[in-house]
């Protein structure tokens, strides 16, 4: 039987290879970013077309992104169901099942929606997990259903991760519950303003979750050194050719593409300007290179270059699998919190990537060594993320509804 992730690496062939001349979104994105007064025309049949088939006139429409507008609306065990599907999971690839009983929701894990190489050992894939359960927890409490959480109840290696109790109560509305619409990564510019030790301490709210810790890097130094750090892990990252491709699968670019998968990631959430994303949906599909370029370039000049602080939450388990969903639960806490006081968050895990493609194939650690000179001795890392103020609102991303992940 083909599996999902084999059907998409076959969708994506014919544009696995370098371009072969002429413009790409690679070279707009390039000449548009040093302020260069470049114009493209276009045949107006051709340019009729690209404006239709990427959406440039209706960013964020039609069904793949109607779950950002339906999840407050659904009553029941469904509609906290349907909070949960906005959650965070790396390359949006939402690898989740749930089962909607008389008084419970079981959560399962799709094993099929993986990244492969990029996350060999599937660290991600449970983190993401742990993110849908947060948003299941609180649209359970805002409707009135008390959820009482067993993690792995058949065991670690079951595909059911989580089985939530239901029993009736009175309705608990939250701030956390309200930023679920709102909470989306944010891959653009940060503002050169920090974020006070206060208010990064008010971010972390770790009831319920034992075994985990959140260190941040806020000093000149260590942020420089960090900062490298990622760059190096993103160059590694796309050097690695089983990593890059695998990471490209995942991308979606046509507007015919991201209807119908409705997951992965999309130009909308690149963090792009709005003129800059409109000229890049109208030329052609850029390359796996030329998108791995795109990232390394963006992760120089603008993830880790305007980055307010980093945030990275250890623990002394980082393959426990009850852990990774603790995690996971945790992360999306920090970023709706970030949400609701108006503060953005990108994840930021190609360091542990790549540490985990290192011990995946018996290569030699190069990045877990110098990851832990800046971490406290007694905490390895599990994952990370950057926050700062925004210079502009991150765009939804898009999302499969309720109705098409529940059985």
């Amino acid at each position: 039987m083909t599996t999902r992730r084999n059907e998409l690496a076959a969708s994506r062939a014919p544009e696995d290879e370098e371009e072969s001349g002429g413009w790409s979104r690679r070279d707009v994105l390039r000449t548009l970013g040093i302020g260069g007064a470049t114009v493209v025309v276009a045949g107006a049949g051709v340019l009729s077309y690209r404006v239709y088939d990427t959406a440039v006139l209706d960013p964020g429409g039609g069904k793949a992104y109607d779950p950002w507008g339906q999840w407050r609306g659904t009553p029941g065990p469904l509609g906290a169901v349907a909070g949960a599907v906005l959650a965070a999971s790396p390359h949006n690839t939402q690898p989740w099942i749930f089962e909607v009983g008389p008084g419970a929701v079981d959560v399962f894990v799709d094993a099929a929606r993986t990244t492969g190489a990029v996350d060999p050992f599937r660290r991600e894939q449970y983190v993401g997990l742990g993110c849908a359960l947060e948003n299941l927890v609180l649209g359970c409490r805002a409707r009135g259903l008390q959820p009482d959480v067993t993690l792995l109840p058949d065991g670690a290696d079951a595909p059911r991760v989580a089985h939530v109790a239901l029993s009736d109560g009175a309705p608990e509305p939250s701030s956390l519950f309200d930023a679920i619409g709102d909470r989306h990564t944010n891959r653009g510019p940060y503002q050169p303003r920090a974020v006070t030790a206060e208010t990064l301490a008010a971010l972390v709210d770790m009831t319920d979750l034992p075994g985990l810790a959140v260190h941040w890097i806020t000093d000149l130094e260590p942020k420089k050194a960090f900062s490298q750090l990622l760059i190096d892990a993103a160059e590694a990252l796309t050097s690695d050719e089983q990593q890059s491709r695998d990471g490209f699968i995942w991308f979606r670019d046509s507007n015919d593409d991201v209807q119908r998968h409705r997951d992965g990631l999309v130009l909308d959430g690149q963090g792009l300007t709005p003129l800059v994303l409109s000229m890049a949906k109208l030329l052609p599909a850029s390359s796996r290179a030329a998108g791995d370029r795109f990232w390394v370039k963006q992760t120089k000049t603008v993830h880790t270059a305007t980055a307010a602080a980093y945030g990275v939450i250890t623990t002394a388990s980082p393959g426990d699998r009850q852990t990774q969903l603790h995690a996971g639960r945790l992360l999306q806490r920090i970023h709706l919190t970030a949400t609701s006081r108006d503060i953005a968050l990108q994840h930021m895990n190609q360091i542990t990537e790549r540490m985990d493609r290192e011990q995946a194939t018996g290569a030699a650690a190069t990045f877990a060594p110098r990851f832990a000179d800046l971490l406290p001795a007694d905490g390895h890392p599990l994952l990370t993320f950057r926050v700062g103020y925004p210079v502009r609102e991150a765009r939804p991303t898009p999302r499969r509804s309720a109705a098409e992940v529940t059985r």
